[in-house]
């Protein structure tokens, strides 16, 4: 006899909606945490981030106040009180998933949890130690900034996305080094609110995974309100002092040395997989991720892992599918394979960046016959009446079959049209069929429906 059907280790995006998915379908599930349950996710990265971001928006609206008709005398930001909103929004969202732990009669088992041979768990906390039994054990333990000699962090000088979001006053000044989602993010956070901002990246253009014409659009708007960006750029030695860093850059241009009171270290992400038990139980392990099918089986039975220990897309809500996919499988139902090439990605930067399928210069590169529609949101009644109307909106299709290969925005509120996007590839809907489905007047997703009209020559408003 085992204590549970399933212990999941880790209560992130990916643990807790696995644990209540299982519960759903009938498994008696524990989960193990070591810290807050939520993960770093709900706790230091997906949620705190947002409202973060949320009051550099409306403080980026009382900046334009008097372009919608309001004259403010004063408004300064209170540095304090955003960061300490952003911590009071996690721990209310934390507080939420212990509520939902309860109600789908979870067990919750706080502490370090490391697996064991023969489907157990050991859980220590202070200093104290238990083993629980599974039928089936799921490995969700996610994933924490990752350190380059380099830029070794020390908290202060040197930080990562936890010191970042969680600093006591504001810097005057920051370099942010990687302008992958969580650099331009924080990038656009601290720039809004007044912090003199150099973003370094070491490719040729920032936001690399994105399309091309998302990358110039962001680089534009970022530049516009003052953040210096350099691109096909190195930090090869950085100093710290009392007063701040010095850091050394190779350029195109030459090296270049940048002052500023702190550098935040944003160059991906490294996987929690140290210190688990892994090399006990024989689990195998590639290039930092655990290696599993289709259904995430690891090499020894009873075993599975899923989220950013796996190679799959470092995302919250890949990990929330995967955990469900994967204990449905395990409650002997029959769900298909994750359709890795339809997952959207979205940066909560303003302008907000919103992404799935297919880029051109990939889509080109397989050999499509493309056919591609733009729309930009300045053409948008909607965008233009809200001040916002930046970016843009554009499709991919494939000019032979109509097949829908991808979309890309940049603008105002394009992480909740993309959406659109998403679930028309999953239908396979094709560019006429879009077309032909009325969007709503007005508002931004028209942009959508204008964009396929561009693709097939017949937009109305450009």
């Amino acid at each position: 006899m085992t204590d549970y059907d399933l212990i999941v280790l880790g209560s992130g995006p990916g643990g807790y909606v696995t644990a209540i998915r299982a519960s759903q379908l009938g498994l008696k599930t524990a989960v193990v945490e070591k810290e807050d349950l939520g993960g770093v996710c709900l706790n230091w990265g997906c949620i705190p981030t947002k409202a973060l971001l949320k009051s550099a928006q409306v403080f980026e609206y009382l900046k334009q106040a008097d372009d919608y008709g309001f004259q403010i005398q004063e408004y300064n930001p209170d540095f304090n009180a955003i960061i300490h909103r952003s911590r009071r929004v996690a721990g209310t969202m934390s507080k939420g998933v212990n509520f939902l732990m309860k109600k789908n009669k979870i067990t919750v088992i706080n502490g370090y949890g490391k697996i064991l041979p023969n489907k157990k768990v050991e859980i220590i906390q202070n200093n104290k130690s238990q083993t629980v039994s599974a039928s089936n054990i799921i490995i969700a333990t996610g994933a924490h900034s990752r350190e380059i000699p380099q830029l070794k962090q020390d908290g202060e000088k040197i930080i990562g996305y936890r010191h970042a979001m969680s600093l006591k006053q504001q810097p005057k000044s920051m370099i942010v080094v990687g302008s992958g989602a969580i650099g331009v993010e924080f990038a656009f956070f601290y720039s809004s609110l007044g912090t003199k901002v150099s973003l370094i990246e070491y490719l040729d253009r920032i936001v690399p995974v994105e399309d091309v014409d998302v990358s110039k659009q962001l680089a534009k708007s970022f530049s516009k309100k003052g953040m210096e960006i350099f691109t096909k750029s190195e930090v090869f030695d950085v100093k710290t002092t009392t007063h701040g860093v010095t850091a050394k850059v190779k350029t195109p241009k030459g090296e270049k040395e940048i002052k500023a009171d702190v550098l935040l270290s944003a160059v991906g992400i490294k996987s929690n997989i140290e210190n688990i038990g892994l090399e006990d139980v024989g689990i195998v392990v590639d290039n930092d991720k655990i290696l599993v099918d289709d259904f995430y089986k690891t090499n020894i039975p009873g075993y599975y892992a899923i989220g950013d220990i796996t190679k799959g897309p470092a995302l919250a809500h890949v990990a929330s599918a995967e955990g469900i996919l994967c204990v449905e499988k395990i409650a002997g139902h029959h769900p298909e394979p994750l359709d890795y090439g339809n997952v959207p990605g979205c940066t909560y930067c303003l302008p907000e960046v919103a992404s799935v399928g297919l880029t051109e210069q990939q889509a080109r590169e397989k050999g499509f016959d493309l056919k591609i529609g733009k729309f930009p949101f300045s053409a948008s009644g909607k965008a233009q009446s809200a001040g916002k109307s930046e970016g843009f909106v554009k499709v991919i299709f494939d000019a032979k079959y109509g097949e829908f290969l991808g979309c890309h925005m940049i603008g105002e509120g394009v992480t909740d049209l993309i959406a659109e996007a998403v679930i028309a590839r999953k239908l396979e809907t094709t560019g006429h069929e879009m077309l032909k489905a009325i969007h709503p007047h007005p508002t931004l997703s028209e942009a959508v429906m204008e964009a396929v009209a561009d693709a097939y020559g017949e937009v109305i408003h450009l």
